[in-house]
């Protein structure tokens, strides 16, 4: 399956569809703030997309330790993104069988962030200064970017960890919006396909140094109970807020069990590794708990 990933060079902006390897060159095209987005609109089928930019641009051979990686179609200059997510959507999480498309209440949305707050591999991912229980949460991530119209386009899926503090929302469901305002880590490989129907992998929590826990998970659309119809596709045709014209959405899939599930808490400096090993893609951060800021 073709990727893209977008990156920094030398103060621009450039595409490759390739995923760098190290030690080896990387081919880029230049590319706007934007311009795989207006591109997609024009194509509509993210497979298409790599044809279509080579054939526009001109191609670039970088080292790759020369490159900055960016969250997928991310519109940098505006901060136009919005990342959001579904609760409860395993069907290991719900009774009885997967229901049909249209035959369920949608599953409950909550507001992630801004674009901005994506954090890639190798960042800190940044939480209040006194959780009360943080989560670290394997998601699949679909990308949507909307066309000068409104229209949402499908651009393709990556990965993601809705780091966020379920001690929170466990002491009070009506905190939940509270307990989602941590960082986000995502993938900057996008893969330009539909969305998998299977994903495994594993997580492994290191704290000074050492293993502290880890665990296995799997988050493709088999294990889901709602169907993407039910989520995204439900979202994006009822709400015309988040149909703005050049609006780029981050849509978080859902995580089944993960550390808390097991006893484990996360403290600050913590190292959560995810390795999405179906899908060769690698998320390490480091968990930083914030000072309390003074207020004015």
């Amino acid at each position: 399956m073709s990727i893209l990933f977008e990156t920094e060079y030398q103060g621009r902006r450039f595409v490759g569809f390739e995923r760098p390897e190290p030690g080896k060159a990387s081919v880029l095209h230049r590319v706007e703030d934007g311009q795989l987005a207006a591109t997609l609109s024009e194509v509509r089928d993210p497979a298409a997309l790599p044809d279509a930019i080579r054939s526009r641009t001109a191609s670039v051979t970088v080292a790759d330790a020369d490159l900055k990686f960016l969250p997928p179609l991310l519109p940098t200059s505006t901060n136009n993104a919005l990342v959001s997510g579904f609760m409860q959507t395993h069907a290991s999480k719900m009774d009885g069988p997967r229901p049909s498309e249209g035959d369920v209440d949608p599953p409950k949305w909550f507001f992630k962030g801004f674009g901005s707050w994506l954090k890639l591999p190798g960042e800190p991912l940044v939480v209040p200064a006194e959780p009360k229980a943080l989560i670290e949460e394997p998601e699949v991530v679909l990308v949507y970017a909307n066309d000068e119209d409104g229209t949402p386009h499908y651009a393709g899926y990556t990965f993601g960890n809705d780091l966020c503090d379920i001690g929170l929302h466990r002491y009070n469901p009506a905190y939940n919006p509270y307990c989602k305002l941590c960082d986000t880590s995502i993938s900057p490989w996008l893969h330009l396909g539909e969305p998998p129907t299977a994903v495994n992998g594993r997580t492994t929590i290191n704290r000074d140094g050492e293993v502290a826990w880890e665990g296995s998970f799997d988050c493709g659309l088999d294990a889901l109970y709602y169907t993407t119809g039910d989520m995204a596709e439900n979202l994006l045709s009822t709400y015309p807020a988040v149909r703005r014209p050049g609006l780029v959405n981050y849509l978080m899939l859902g995580a089944d069990s993960a550390s808390f599930h097991a006893g484990f808490r996360i403290a600050d400096g913590d190292v959560v590794d995810i390795e999405f090993t179906s899908h060769g893609v690698r998320l390490d951060n480091r968990v930083e708990f914030a000072k309390r800021s003074a207020t004015v």
